[in-house]
């Protein structure tokens, strides 16, 4: 992992899915990054208005009915399912790896951390492996919204 603001930055699709396997309650965020983020540690419902209880992020554990399939590609999976965030949500925004306590869940059934502590970056190169590695795939997946640059 290289330094990117004070925290290590993983730069590799097999560098993220190493530390999936190595660590547990590891979640994923889009944003503009930790210091804008936990100085208030709450997300904003978009369509409402409402504050949550935690910062809106996804799960990176791998889970049990994935059964033996590649780590590797649990973690492209999770990064290209959300890959159009930076797109949607403006410049700066990218994803960064945090673990902590799940306070609830937003609108999407999506996990709300408190107490989050950030972990790393993720270099937007990984974001390129895990397209790259979803589209090797046999079979095409889902219809999620996946678009973007």
């Amino acid at each position: 992992m290289g330094a990117s603001g004070g925290l290590p930055v993983v730069r590799s699709l097999d560098e993220l899915a190493g530390l999936v396997e190595r660590h547990r309650g590891l979640y994923v965020r889009w944003s503009r990054g930790p210091e804008t983020d936990l100085p208030k540690v709450s997300s904003t419902d978009e369509l409402t208005g409402v504050p949550m209880p935690g910062l809106s992020a996804n799960p990176l554990g791998v889970e049990a009915w994935w059964a033996d399939r590649p780590v590797r590609l649990w973690a492209a999976r999770r990064l290209y399912d959300y890959a159009h965030l930076p797109h949607d949500k403006g410049p700066g925004v990218r994803p960064w790896v945090l673990t902590g306590r799940e306070a609830g869940r937003g609108p999407d059934n999506e996990p709300l951390v408190a107490d989050a502590r950030p972990l790393c970056w993720i270099d937007p190169g990984v974001i390129d492996e895990a397209r790259a590695e979803v589209e090797r795939q046999e079979q095409p997946w889902g219809s999620l919204r996946r678009t973007g640059p």
